[in-house]
């Protein structure tokens, strides 16, 4: 009799061999062979050994699909608050910007007002206003030589 050794690899994740008897048939072999098969074979994923080592970390063991599955609530929530955050930062100093921009501009405004305004008070000082009058002399506006008078009003 012929004998087949075949590897089967168990649910923990161990090969083993062993070793099949042949039967005089070959369809037989085969359906044995397909039998042992969907015994060995599971569709849930091998448990994870007990074992934490930088091998099973770095490996990706640690995320098996019975972790993420159970946990894909909270990993949503941690993606959706990092969003949240990356974009009210992000709004964040997009106003900053602006304020800066805008506190630029003010500067201008109010140093443009105090030059207009120290302008306008030395053009409409007394002595400046008199010196124009006299380059023109078109006007018959001159100084008083005498104090003004006060009038006083009775109602009767």
């Amino acid at each position: 009799m012929e004998e087949d050794k075949i590897e089967i690899m168990s649910p923990d994740g161990q090969e083993s061999q062993k070793t099949l008897e042949s039967p005089e048939k070959p369809e037989n072999k085969l359906q044995e062979t397909i039998k042992k098969i969907k015994e060995t074979a599971v569709e849930e994923d091998p448990r994870p050994s007990q074992q934490v080592n930088l091998r099973t970390i770095l490996g990706g063991d640690l995320l098996t699909t019975e972790l993420v599955r159970s946990q894909i609530w909270l990993f949503v929530l941690i993606v959706a608050f990092s969003l949240v955050y990356v974009a009210f930062r992000y709004q964040c100093q997009q106003d900053m910007i602006k304020i800066d921009q805008l506190e630029g501009q003010l500067k201008d405004a109010k140093f443009k007002a105090l030059s207009s305004s120290s302008s306008l008070t030395e053009k409409c000082r007394e002595s400046h206003v008199l010196e124009i009058l006299k380059q023109n002399q078109d006007s018959l506006l001159h100084q008083a030589d005498q104090p003004p008078y006060i009038i006083e009003v009775r109602g009767e």
